[in-house]
């Protein structure tokens, strides 16, 4: 008898499988005070825990505070409604051209690829964002390619999410398929923090895909700290770097976890290690239940300046703010 062939399951949707979603397992694994999960639980009610073992495994056990803990942990502060904090803090909605497409800037649009990810940071500008009304069902794309087709000033395409990787190499190869048959489009920018969090997901089959395309392919990571970058994750951004993808990375301003000069500038120095450009700081968008992150502006231009007085130029991020309605990120010097 022949024996059936199971096909093999990705390692990386393996680990997502297992990703921790219960804030009593969180708490038990890291050592920390059980009085910590009724609040957890409560804010976990409201968003979801969702964050790989690897990257647990990267934080230190027994502090509350531990900068990578605090993007992760749901905490009783997001369960507070306070004033200036929206659903849609960035104009998503308004942006919407057609199902999954958002239009904000000239010459290039953002496709949702998907509702998924792979961790669910707790200053998520999107974890109010409507992914069942506005990511496209497979049947439902045509009509975002058909405005995509439909206007030939657009020449760079942005998928996001959710985080596109989140989609497999077979979902992702057809869609590159249908984007570079499209003339006037020339880049292909990919915003993902998987590499950062579960570097598993760049596999072979993705970086075979990415090098495959007449698309230049540009990937903006999100590391917001220097201990997000283990050497497996260095090892998969050369491999990303090694086909030919230009590396940048934004970070968002953060406190409790990245709100210093210091570690903002070991962060520019590993990343640069590894070929990537530090390209945006962001201030905090204002997402219902995130207050307990922001960091005021007049902080953030002072650990700017400590930046450029202690980097070269080019490690220095810009550091922005997204505004709903505007033709551009706002700068601020």
């Amino acid at each position: 008898m022949i024996p059936e062939i199971v096909p093999q399951i990705p390692a990386w949707q393996r680990e997502l499988a297992c990703a921790i979603s219960d804030p009593a397992e969180l708490l038990r694994i890291l050592d920390l005070d059980p009085a910590l999960l009724p609040a957890a639980k409560a804010a976990a009610g409201l968003f979801p825990l969702r964050v790989p073992r690897g990257y647990v495994a990267r934080m230190h056990k027994g502090d509350p505070d531990d900068p990578l803990l605090r993007q992760v942990l749901p905490v009783a502060a997001e369960t507070s409604v306070t004033p200036g904090f929206s659903t849609d803090p960035v104009g998503d909605h308004k942006a919407m051209v057609a199902p999954g497409v958002l239009h904000k800037y000239r010459g290039r649009v953002l496709l949702i690829t998907t509702g998924a990810c792979a961790i669910h940071c707790r200053y998520c500008f999107r974890r109010e964002f409507p992914y069942a009304e506005a990511n496209p069902r497979a049947a439902d794309w045509r009509q975002a390619f058909n405005y995509l087709v439909s206007d030939a000033s657009i020449d760079e395409v942005i998928l996001s999410g959710g985080d596109p990787l989140s989609l497999t190499n077979q979902g992702l190869a057809a869609l590159l398929e249908k984007l570079t048959a499209i003339p006037h489009l020339r880049r292909l920018r990919i915003h993902s923090r998987l590499p950062i969090v579960l570097p598993e997901r760049v596999d072979q089959g993705l970086l075979a895909w990415l090098a495959s395309s007449r698309l230049q392919p540009v990937m903006v990571l999100q590391a917001n700290h220097p201990r997000e970058i283990s050497p497996p994750v260095g090892r998969v951004i050369r491999g990303l770097g090694a086909v030919g993808v230009v590396l940048l990375n934004q970070a968002v301003l953060l406190k409790g976890v990245n709100d210093s000069a210091k570690v903002l500038i070991a962060l520019s120095d590993i990343i640069f290690k590894f070929r990537v450009i530090p390209y945006y700081l962001h201030l905090l968008d204002r997402v219902s239940g995130t207050a307990h992150f922001e960091v005021e502006e007049q902080r953030a231009l002072s650990i700017m300046e400590e930046m450029r007085n202690s980097l070269p130029g080019y490690l220095v991020p810009r550091l922005v703010r997204e505004q709903a309605g505007q033709l551009a990120k706002i700068r601020l010097a």
